[in-house]
């Protein structure tokens, strides 16, 4: 096996890798088992099922990286590739067997243990469910994706760390239609752990819930324009901390000079109401692992304390520039691509108050429900994000449903905007996108009020 070869010969490959002098070096193993597949117009239309595995070698020198890859890792391809990296051959200084960490995930109904009926059948249930729940539905499409991801991180530092991370993502998009206009409704579950997600949250209520959303958009009144209150829901996920803020805590962009929180650690950044947090940790979630992809345990981060900024997401390398530890937040698509930082399981930490109470004190404004895609600018902050599913409040009642809106503002100011914070706290899974690498997250938030945000509508 790959695995028995590099523990018993790592120490030559990182050798060579530094002979040529390097702060850090690294072998990084992974062996992946995926498998997707697709349901469109009643039938499953594509089954995707593969493996892969290779290894990548880094150096760190000057601050610098250098990479090397192979889907054919024998013994001597990665010693010829830690000697090109190096620019020559000879022994460079390496530490042994210093640390060891294994990793894994608990599952009820292991992913490698059910076959393609077992997938099947998940799919045609939400399917049905989908299309039963009203004749205006016009279009399902279901998605059900699993995979195996086994990693091994072998370091300079003599750290060894294995990790085996099997994740579930099921979503479900409903066209629906009234004759005149079409609209769209999404849902989706996932996390790490088993098929035993289903038994929790079976797939017709991922669906209902999806078919729900189209079908009472085809009754929203075009969105007013102009600056509202705002209240997110819980159930919208943390798409805008994510994006509006998470971003720009990432320690890479912030030396970089493209993070609008570059040199404001110990200032006031949000109310102080606002703690956002970082937490790999956290079981069963789409971000969460044992070890990052540099073999650094997972960690909890408090990134915003009660409104003040306390700290960066670190990786191996960032940490280096700054003289810091790594926060665990090391990661990277695959063995063929480097490491940078990223963000895991991101979230505003829950309040105090009820949720129902923060809309009856609100006497005019927007509720989002749902968030749909969006853009923002790491430097200055500014962000615009598609409401998916969102209400007016008139009076502190929510009274009607509105559509082709979208929500306009800078990440710092609405979080020095927030007024009020609910007690709960609701999740969404995502692939988060940074340089064209792809990795799982989950983001969440609790009912938040923010006083003052750019409505962008059709009805002035």
């Amino acid at each position: 096996m790959v695995k028995d070869m590099l523990k018993e010969k790592a120490g030559y490959i990182l050798s060579n890798l530094l002979s040529k002098g390097g702060t850090y070096g690294e072998i990084f193993y992974e062996r992946s088992r995926t498998c997707r597949m697709h349901l469109e117009d009643n039938r499953i239309d594509r089954v995707l099922w593969g493996v892969e595995e290779g290894v990548g070698i880094r150096l760190i020198k000057d601050n610098k990286t250098y990479y090397g890859y192979t889907t054919e890792p024998t013994y001597e391809n990665l010693l010829e590739i830690a000697k090109a990296l190096a620019g020559g051959s000879g022994h460079g200084p390496v530490a042994i067997g210093k640390k060891y960490i294994l990793g894994r995930t608990d599952c009820l109904i292991d992913i490698d243990l059910v076959d393609l009926r077992y997938r099947e059948e998940i799919l045609k249930r939400a399917n049905d469910a989908a299309r039963s729940y009203s004749d205006k539905i016009k279009q399902v499409q279901v998605v059900l994706m699993d995979k195996t991801r086994e990693v091994m991180i072998i370091n300079s530092l003599g750290q060894l760390a294995e990790d085996t991370q099997k994740r579930v993502v099921f979503f479900v998009e409903v066209v629906a239609s009234d004759g005149q206009i079409l609209q769209r409704g999404y849902e989706s579950l996932g996390g790490m752990g088993g098929f035993e997600i289903f038994e929790r949250t079976p797939p017709e209520q991922v669906a209902k819930k999806a078919a729900s959303r189209a079908v009472l958009m085809l009754s929203a009144k075009p969105a007013p324009a102009g600056n509202f209150t705002v209240v997110m829901s819980a159930q919208a996920g943390g798409t805008m901390i994510h994006e509006a803020v998470g971003h720009g805590l990432e320690a890479d962009l912030v030396q970089k000079g493209l993070s609008v929180y570059k040199d404001k650690l110990g200032q006031k950044v949000a109310s102080e109401l606002v703690t956002v947090v970082d937490d790999a940790t956290l079981p069963g979630h789409n971000g969460s692992f044992t070890v990052d992809d540099e073999g650094v345990p997972a960690q909890r981060t408090v990134l915003i304390d009660k409104g003040y900024l306390v700290g960066y997401m670190y990786d191996r390398l960032s940490a280096m520039k700054d003289g810091k530890e790594s926060t665990g937040n090391g990661r990277r698509q695959s063995f063929m691509h480097i490491p940078m930082v990223r963000m895991t399981n991101t979230f505003i930490a829950p309040g105090k108050e009820n949720p129902e109470d923060i809309i009856k004190s609100t006497k005019k404004g927007v509720l989002v429900v749902k968030m749909g895609g969006g853009e923002v600018n790491t430097v200055t902050g500014d962000f615009v994000f598609e409401i998916m599913e969102g209400y007016l409040i008139e009076n502190g009642q929510i009274t009607h449903p509105i559509r082709s809106a979208v929500l306009m503002g800078n990440g710092p100011k609405a979080l020095m905007d927030v007024d009020a914070v609910g007690y709960d706290l609701g999740w969404s899974i995502g692939t988060c996108g940074k340089e064209g690498q792809g990795v799982p997250v989950t983001d969440a938030q609790p009912t938040i009020r923010i006083r003052n945000l750019l409505l962008g509508g059709t009805q002035v």
